[in-house]
């Protein structure tokens, strides 16, 4: 097992990245497709997407073509965005938002809370979630600075009407702050670490 931080950097650096997205977004359609298939109900996937991938001229024709060859609905699919990646150039990224949501993906701006989006430009991106970072959360029983950002952070993102999201779920004590302040979804290893394809087939099943 190799964690992404390892690979990416140097993937990016060699230019591979782009063909690595390509066949990433392609693997986690067809996965989305297949679990379907097997009759365990829509499985939406997120996909995370590179600077270099979201800046690639051919990005949306790639994202079209992924979503056609294994028939998955666009809203199954949510490419998840840095704010770092958004706000290189601003201008191009919602155009490139608004053309994604055209489509009818869903978008998700992630590691919210580390970038420099200002609150302008995340009133006109067309996101559909905001992904609180980890590193707020793995601070909430700790650092009552954070929490208090933190919560600020789901105040905002409902006022802004996203799903709103936090990273890097470890402890019962952060499960419970995030529901208490009516953070929408979670995710992290206190839920379950990541699995292959198989055995979340049958944790789905599981819980179905």
């Amino acid at each position: 097992m190799i964690l992404p931080a390892d690979f990416v950097p140097i993937a990016e650096e060699s230019g591979l990245i782009l063909s690595i997205g390509q066949w990433v977004l392609r693997e986690a359609c067809r996965q989305a497709r297949e679990w379907n298939d097997l009759g365990l109900g829509v499985v939406p996937v997120a996909v995370n997407v590179s600077a270099a991938e979201f800046e690639a001229k051919d990005f949306l024709s790639g994202v079209r073509t992924a979503l056609i060859t294994t028939k998955v609905e666009p809203q199954n699919l949510e490419l998840e965005l840095t704010e770092t990646v958004l706000m290189r150039d601003a201008d191009i990224a919602l155009m490139k938002m608004v053309s994604l949501k055209a489509m009818g993906v869903r978008l998700a701006i992630d590691d919210f809370g580390t970038g420099y989006s200002s609150f302008s430009y995340l009133q006109r991106f067309p996101s559909d979630a905001l992904k609180l970072d980890q590193s707020f959360v793995q601070q909430i029983t700790s650092s009552m600075q954070d929490t208090t950002i933190l919560n600020a952070m789901i105040d905002l993102g409902k006022s802004l009407k996203q799903r709103v999201i936090a990273e890097g779920v470890e402890t019962g004590a952060q499960r419970d702050f995030l529901r208490l302040h009516e953070c929408d979804e979670g995710q992290g290893f206190y839920f379950s670490p990541a699995v292959p394809a198989e055995q979340a087939a049958a944790l789905f099943q599981a819980h179905a």
